[in-house]
């Protein structure tokens, strides 16, 4: 078995009802659970806020962001699978797909 990172872009705008937010909550927890009990995740990990800062070449320049769509990662999950097929079949069910979202799988480096 081997880990991998589940970065979550994408999916709610923050413009939804509560009632669509609770809903989605309710998702996400359902999905996480299911994986849970079946041994595949090993850290649930976290939401992320959206603001922060960027630190970006040797003169380590501090900006605001990210602010790009594409680079702005919502959360991620630590997930352990036979290989990256497993996990990215496993990422299928994921409830950040619901608000057209996305999920990039990335395999952890052995150190």
């Amino acid at each position: 078995m081997s880990q991998f990172l589940f970065l979550y872009r994408g999916g709610m705008t923050g413009t939804e009802s509560p009632a669509e937010m609770q809903q989605q909550m309710q998702r996400w927890m359902s999905w996480l659970k299911d994986l849970g009990e079946k041994g595949f995740v090993k850290d649930p990990g976290q939401p992320l806020e959206r603001g922060g800062k960027v630190v970006s070449g040797k003169q380590k320049l501090v900006t605001d962001g990210p602010f790009a769509e594409k680079d702005l990662v919502s959360g991620f999950t630590l997930v352990e699978a036979k290989d990256l097929a497993q996990a990215t079949e496993l990422s299928m069910g994921c409830p950040v797909f619901t608000y057209g979202g996305a999920v990039e799988v990335r395999p952890v480096a052995k150190m």
